[in-house]
Formats: C-alpha cells, sequence, structure tokens
C-alpha cells in the first residue's frame, strides 16, 4: 500500500510538477484553499480551519505553502502575510496532527536561499553559515524554527528545510517575468547587473523534493541552488541569446526599481551565491547544473509553444 503525502501550496509550479513525478510512488493529497478533486482538502489560515480528514494515515508532509515574496509591495501589512502565511500554516498543522495524535515520518518545508541575506558579496553561502539580518532572512529563520517545531515536540521522525533559490520554469514566476522585455526587445540587466542571483530549474527543486522524501538519511537543511553561479546580467544575456533577440537598452537604474517597488526592490538589485555541496554529497544529481542548458530547455519551450500558436493561428485564415 502506497504512504500518504499532504501537499500544501497546491496552485504553486512546484506542487504542481511534483506531485506528478512522485504520484506513480505515493498517494497524494493537497491542501488547498478551495476544494476542486477528489484529494483536495480545504483550510483556511484566517480563520485558522482545516479538513482534519486530510490528515488520516499521512505519512509525510510537504510543506509549500507562503505567500507570493515578490508579488506586492513589502508594506507593513504585506510582511506580516509574508510571515503569518508561513509560520501559522505550519502551527495549524502542528497543533492539528498533535490533537490527533499522529505522527510523522517527515516534514519536509520549503524555505529560502535568502536565509543568509541579499546583500551581494564575494561570499559562497554554506548551510552552516549564520543568518543574515535583513527583512527576508528574518521571514526564513522564523519559518525554519516553525518547521523545527515538528521534531522538537515529536511529531515528526525528521525535518527537511529546503532553502530554494529562483525557481525557473517555462510558465510562470520570475523567469517569465524577465523574459517579457526581452521578446519585445527592450530587455536589460537590472542595476548593476552583476549581483548573483542563486537559481534553480523547477525540475530541479522537485527531484531535491523527492530526494528528501525518499531518502530517511536527509534531515535539516539544504541549499536547493544550481551548482553554477551566475549574475543578473549572465543571465539576461542568455536569455536574450536563446531567444534570439537584441540587447542594447541601457541597465536599469536602482533608483527607478526603488520608485516602482520600494523596499521590495533590494531582493532584484541584491543577490549572493549559495554553495550546493552539501545535497550534491548526499548523493543528489541536477539535471540542469549549467545555466544555459537550463534557460534552452525552458525557453525553447515557450518559442515552441508560440510557434505552435501561430501555425493554428494562421490556419484560421
Amino acid at each position: 500500500m502506497k504512504e500518504i503525502v499532504l501537499i500544501t501550496g497546491a496552485s504553486g509550479a512546484i506542487a504542481k510538477v511534483l506531485s506528478k513525478k512522485i504520484e506513480k510512488d505515493y498517494t497524494i493529497r493537497f491542501l488547498t484553499r478551495k476544494k476542486k478533486a477528489e484529494n483536495e482538502f480545504e483550510w483556511d489560515l484566517n480563520n485558522n480551519t482545516i479538513d482534519e480528514q486530510a490528515f488520516e494515515n499521512v505519512s509525510h508532509i510537504i510543506h509549500l505553502a507562503g505567500a507570493n515574496i515578490s508579488e506586492k509591495r513589502w508594506t507593513e501589512e504585506r510582511k506580516k502575510e509574508l510571515i503569518d502565511s508561513r509560520v501559522n500554516s505550519a502551527k495549524l498543522i502542528l497543533n492539528t496532527l498533535k490533537n490527533k495524535n499522529i505522527k510523522l515520518k517527515s516534514f519536509i518545508s520549503a524555505s529560502g536561499i535568502n536565509f543568509y541575506g541579499i546583500k551581494t558579496t564575494d561570499k559562497i553561502f554554506a548551510e552552516n553559515d549564520p543568518a543574515g539580518n535583513d527583512f527576508l532572512s528574518k521571514v526564513v529563520q522564523v519559518w525554519e524554527k516553525a518547521a523545527d517545531e515538528f521534531t522538537e515536540q515529536n511529531v515528526a521522525e525528521r525535518v527537511v528545510k529546503v532553502r530554494t533559490a529562483v525557481v525557473l520554469s517555462k510558465n510562470d514566476g520570475a523567469l517569465a517575468k524577465m523574459i517579457t522585455p526581452i521578446k519585445f526587445g527592450i530587455g536589460s540587466p537590472i542595476g548593476s547587473g552583476k549581483q548573483y542571483m542563486p537559481w534553480i530549474h523547477v525540475d530541479d527543486i522537485c527531484a531535491i523534493y523527492e530526494f528528501a522524501l525518499k531518502n530517511p538519511e536527509i534531515r535539516g537543511s539544504y541549499n536547493a541552488s544550481a551548482p553554477q553561479h551566475t549574475t543578473n546580467e549572465n543571465l539576461t544575456r542568455i536569455a536574450a541569446k536563446i531567444l534570439k533577440k537584441p540587447l542594447f537598452m541601457p541597465n536599469v537604474p536602482a533608483f527607478v526599481l526603488k520608485l516602482m517597488f520600494g523596499e521590495l526592490a533590494d531582493i532584484l538589485l541584491q543577490g549572493s551565491r549559495a554553495s550546493s555541496e552539501k545535497i550534491i554529497k548526499a548523493g543528489f544529481d541536477f539535471k540542469f547544473p549549467v545555466l544555459e542548458g537550463a534557460l534552452e530547455d525552458l525557453l525553447k519551450k515557450i518559442i515552441i509553444k508560440r510557434l505552435k500558436y501561430n501555425a493554428k493561428a494562421s490556419c484560421k485564415y
């Protein structure tokens, strides 16, 4: 009989790809705000309610829920939402499991590569390096602390915290936003362009979750960032090359981004590198360790999709 895996953050790109990747080996359930399928169960963080049937015979929870960091300006209200969506959701799950006297084999939580801070430095951060002191670092620290409660309160045999870099996906997220101006011939690096941008292909981040799920010796924090480091400028130029688009516009000035996004602009203008050595030494192999290969895989799918759409549209006339 298959073990049951409960996944939160059901609407996100990672949950969608990951669930398809592991559905042959596990029975998948989702926690979602609005039930649409038989294997979905509703929860409401605002009212602190959850469908407890989601937890019947569950062995593993993959906790991906959390408000989008870059979706809105960081007002004080939004900052609170970013923290609460991560911490309070974990607390609701923890308390429900305690009330039902359920012990998990594993609680695998999303986390952020910004644990170390977002300031651009020459250092390559490893998991044993101290946390930073900016807002995003503080978000990640309380996020991970909420995850650690599952072992500290004896609700899970192990906890894994996946410190995730910028996930590159063909359908949504950061890459879609980055390539939009490039496709229109007005793309350019932002700020100095020299800020590092930790990244990972969506297939690799999902494979890391599968690896953590299937290997009981995996526990603690792991950087989920591709081995090859890059800057914003380098990523922009490689994307333009693959899309066969020119880059002639000047860099987007930092002050423009700060006017548009406020404090949120810092995550676009700053960035450091993170080491993937720990997860590799544990036995994980990256399918896309090199940026150009990752972008070719993702962007060519976008190009092919666009060509098919254009061909289909032309057939109507």
